[in-house]
């Protein structure tokens, strides 16, 4: 019995990215052509509101490179809301996504794919704070906002998972249509929305430690980002996890 080759799409989320993204696309598409081979992969850019030309070098890209890249637009803005559509809307067996920054050494993303696909893991995240990861160029300043921000979800949710909001993830098809429906956010706190659905309903949760370099030019406003964080948390703590949405 021959058995299918999975799909995989690899979602970018992007706003006003249009200097970055080339650089992006083409480091992404090498990487996957010489190391993902075993699946039939594809690059998702899911531009969510930008006003630069983000969006006509995504439609450039899918035009040069079709089969392999394909563009997104959505008019407004929201990295959650570029995510949920992107992934309930992907055919695909497998979805991750990354930062277009590829702040993640993309070493990290044959295990993450493959903890899905071969691993019969439900969900996948890079963890900055598992042995064996390494981060780089990180201020003290947010290095200490990312580990109170995890230590307050553990204090909160009594979790297990060590990183909740490395832009590294991955998740099954099964686990997209059953999680991401009953997810609210569409911002910066979908990451850690996801998290908790997935471990408080006994989904399998897989960590990859991976090689981190932080960008000096990231657009996370960390002040505003953390408020909606915690906002986010009381929610789901006073107001309950969801219950996925299985199949009848």
């Amino acid at each position: 019995m021959i058995l299918a080759m999975q799909t995989l799409d690899i979602v970018i989320p992007c706003l006003n990215e249009e200097q970055q993204l080339p650089l992006t696309l083409d480091k992404l598409r090498t990487f996957c052509q010489a190391h993902m081979a075993a699946y039939r992969w594809r690059i998702v850019v899911a531009d969510n509101g930008s006003t630069d030309g983000t969006l006509a070098v995504a439609r450039e890209f899918e035009e040069r490179h079709q089969g392999e890249v394909a563009a997104l637009h959505l008019p407004e803005r929201g990295r959650g809301r570029a995510l949920r559509t992107a992934w309930l809307e992907s055919p695909a067996d497998v979805v991750c996504y990354m930062d277009v920054d590829l702040s993640t050494d993309l070493a990290a993303l044959p295990p993450l794919i493959d903890a899905i696909a071969c691993g019969g893991y439900d969900v996948a995240i890079g963890s900055r704070l598992r042995k064996g990861a390494r981060v780089e160029g990180r201020t003290l300043s947010r290095e200490l906002i990312s580990r109170c921000y995890n230590a307050l979800i553990k204090l909160m949710f009594l979790t297990r998972f060590s990183d909740a909001q490395c832009g590294f993830k991955a998740m099954s098809r099964k686990a997209v249509d059953e999680i991401i429906p009953v997810t609210r956010d569409l911002a910066w706190f979908l990451d850690s929305e996801i998290l908790l659905i997935a471990e408080k309903r006994g989904y399998r949760i897989a960590e990859v430690p991976v090689h981190w370099r932080d960008d000096p030019d990231t657009r996370v406003k960390v002040v505003g980002t953390a408020w909606g964080d915690i906002k986010g948390l009381l929610r789901l703590r006073f107001g309950g996890i969801p219950h996925p949405k299985r199949p009848a």
